[in-house]
């Protein structure tokens, strides 16, 4: 029997299946994969932390450890004595890394940035989830001066139409009722197809290909690089879920400016603004880093400012973590007790926000896809718990009886 331990994004979640997959053809048993993420050293951390556990607990098996943080630094993981294999974020996916006796060597990690076009195998389900990822775009042409990830995934590039259409087809057909789109920097696909099409051209095309697919749901955006035709999807066909999570790292100007992020708090604000105009239900989300290097009390203000003047509801608050080899790195750093002093400032910011959001839909019904048989998701991504079993997969109309903190309480 082969073990998967995914760390990390949705991609990961999608690319996990693919291995899944081509380690059950190959008839490979007796073995974990570990999926790995190097967005933080501590996510880095928590998979070799993972790896020795999973060792001392099956010294028998097989351990192979791929994903970004064994692109980025295989030689760390192959100086583990607990593991028997590396494979690049190109490898993975190649049925042939799988196969035994394949001759493939030890540590078989490639340069990600030769590699050009990304055509993903197509999978029919996600194991043991009701929501479905998609990946229809794979690394990143950006450089922000606090990310590795381009390092581990290299260069932009888009999975075509067809391909996107059909892939959400088959995870439809398989009973998924929810796709979420994925990538690494998804608004930037169809950069690289002639003519450089932009993302609300492939909404569109999904969602009158597949009139079946009951939500849409996009995973992480870059809202500097929206485009007019995604913005009327959105906030036009009901499909598409009222919830985006924006790229947003600061609320200042010149930490973002540091950052080398393209977007600045007025645009961020103004897109807000713009979709909340044009379909009042809009919810937003958003990655806010504490701590980055250089940022004053008056910088942090502003990030602490912006959380009300987006309105946004959900928050993924990211203490600054140092990645050696990365601009940022070479900064003037932020000491560790004011890092972890503004990360708890943030989060209780953004749990008020939250329960004053979940306050206020008490009374409405709501339609939740439903994940376990006691919660699930609604449109606006709140998490739900029923009062009654129920089963997972379906999208169930409910009442808002209640809310707690972190939750809503519904009913039939």
């Amino acid at each position: 029997m082969t073990e998967l331990q995914t760390f990390g994004c949705r991609l990961n979640t999608f690319e996990s299946e693919i291995m899944r997959g081509h380690a059950e053809k190959a008839g490979l048993k007796n073995a974990i994969i570990f999926n790995t993420c190097a967005v933080t050293a501590e996510a880095t951390r928590q998979a070799r932390q993972a790896i020795r556990k999973a060792h001392k607990e099956k010294p028998e098996a097989q351990i192979i450890v791929t994903g970004c943080a064994a692109q980025t630094d295989p030689d760390m993981f192959a100086a583990m004595p607990e593991v028997s294999r590396v494979l690049g974020n190109e490898e993975k996916l190649q049925a042939s890394s799988w196969l035994a006796g394949s001759n493939r060597p030890r540590v078989d990690v490639s340069d990600i940035m030769a590699v050009k076009e990304t055509r993903p195998s197509m999978i029919e389900q996600l194991t043991g989830r009701t929501r479905a990822f998609v990946q229809v775009q794979n690394g990143c042409d950006h450089r922000c001066t606090f990310c590795i990830i381009p390092f581990g995934r290299g260069n932009s590039r888009s999975v075509p139409i067809a391909d996107a259409v059909e892939q959400v087809r088959r995870l439809v057909a398989g009973g998924h009722s929810e796709v979420v789109l994925s990538g690494v920097d998804l608004t930037s696909w169809g950069a690289d197809f002639e003519g450089a099409p932009k993302l609300g051209r492939l909404l569109a095309s999904i969602l009158n290909s597949v009139h079946d697919l009951k939500r849409l749901r996009l995973s992480s955006i870059d809202s500097i690089e929206a485009d007019d035709e995604m913005v009327e999807v959105i906030t036009g066909d009901r499909r598409v879920m009222p919830h985006l999570h924006l790229s947003l790292q600061s609320g200042d100007n010149m930490v973002l400016k540091r950052m080398k992020r393209r977007h600045s708090r007025e645009h961020t604000i103004e897109f807000c603004n713009l979709l909340r105009s044009k379909r009042s239900d809009m919810v937003f989300g958003a990655d806010i880093i504490a701590g980055f290097p250089t940022e004053t009390d008056a910088m942090f203000e502003n990030s602490l400012k912006i959380v009300d003047e987006c309105g946004l509801t959900f928050l993924h608050v990211f203490p600054y973590s140092q990645r050696p080899g990365t601009p940022a790195s070479k900064m003037p750093m932020v000491e560790q007790t004011v890092i972890k002093r503004r990360a708890a400032l943030l989060r209780a910011k953004g749990e008020a926000r939250l329960q004053n959001f979940l306050s206020a839909e008490v009374g409405t019904s709501r339609e939740v896809l439903v994940e376990t048989p006691q919660s699930g998701r609604t449109e606006h991504f709140a998490l739900a718990k029923f009062e009654t079993a129920m089963m997972p997969g379906a999208v169930v109309k409910a009442r808002v009886m209640a809310a707690s903190a972190s939750h809503l309480h519904v009913g039939l």
